[in-house]
């Protein structure tokens, strides 16, 4: 029904929260959210300035549209508090973005315990636990959980076991919990191949060679960015109703030859 003055009323914005959205992907996911109307909480771990700065920006292009909060999401009363600042901001939660992790390399017979519980917590623990705790927000919207995965979640990387444990269970949470929360909540994944090299290089003594190995391995035979990422993120959470319980591969062929 048209309004009085014979314009159509306007709806209110979707929400969107995305761990880890100070740089890298997670940034450019949260900028491909808010590009496509996304009211966005960008969430850090310690790098306030960064995500300081990208919702500065993001405001400048929309007013009251972008919002910062720091969680530490390997610990419990971190979840709480990402998940009660959300609350506080959003009634209803369109999408979640499971971004943020921790990647190092773990040897077999030389792995710590805290490595274990740093890796695991962080990169599944957490995502699982931040779901629970907005449930309440994401069925008011009928919303979406997008987690970043890895294709080492099902061909491991020697010398990082652990974090491949990580991602394979996270893989398992994403069609796990696609069937406990339809109809009212989607659940998909993006596993990224080599988009983004790490910024501590755990690449081994050989960083071009390794580098170069890895691309010759990619049917594209180049890295892709993290707008393939973002992307990927966006057709799943608002171009795809009838998809859930999957994990989209955003890898350049890479998986074809490992």
């Amino acid at each position: 029904m048209m309004s009085a003055n014979n314009t159509v009323p306007k709806t209110a914005p979707k929400t969107a929260l995305v761990t880890g959205a100070a740089a890298r992907i997670g940034a450019s996911i949260a900028q491909a959210l808010h590009a496509r109307g996304c009211d966005v909480l960008l969430h850090y771990n310690s790098s306030q300035e960064a995500a300081q700065r990208l919702a500065d920006r993001l405001n400048t292009a929309r007013s009251r549209s972008a919002f910062v909060v720091s969680a530490e999401l390997s610990s419990p009363a971190g979840v709480e508090h990402l998940a009660g600042a959300t609350r506080s901001r959003f009634s209803a939660l369109d999408i979640l973005v499971n971004n943020a992790s921790r990647f190092y390399p773990t040897q077999p017979g030389e792995t710590r315990a805290w490595q274990w519980d740093d890796l695991l917590n962080s990169n599944l623990r957490g995502p699982y636990f931040l779901v629970q705790a907005l449930l309440g927000e994401l069925r008011a919207a009928q919303g979406v959980v997008i987690n970043l995965v890895d294709i080492h979640a099902e061909r491991p990387m020697r010398g990082h076991a652990v974090y491949c444990i990580s991602k394979a269970g996270i893989a398992m949470m994403t069609r796990a919990l696609a069937k406990e929360l339809a109809p009212e909540i989607r659940v998909n994944g993006v596993a990224p191949g080599a988009i983004l090299w790490p910024e501590n290089e755990q690449l081994g003594n050989n960083k071009q060679g390794t580098r170069q190995a890895i691309l010759s391995r990619t049917a594209l035979g180049r890295p892709g960015e993290p707008a393939d990422i973002a992307g990927a993120v966006c057709y799943l959470a608002l171009d795809a109703p009838y998809i859930t319980g999957q994990i989209l591969t955003v890898d350049g062929g890479r998986s074809l030859n490992m």
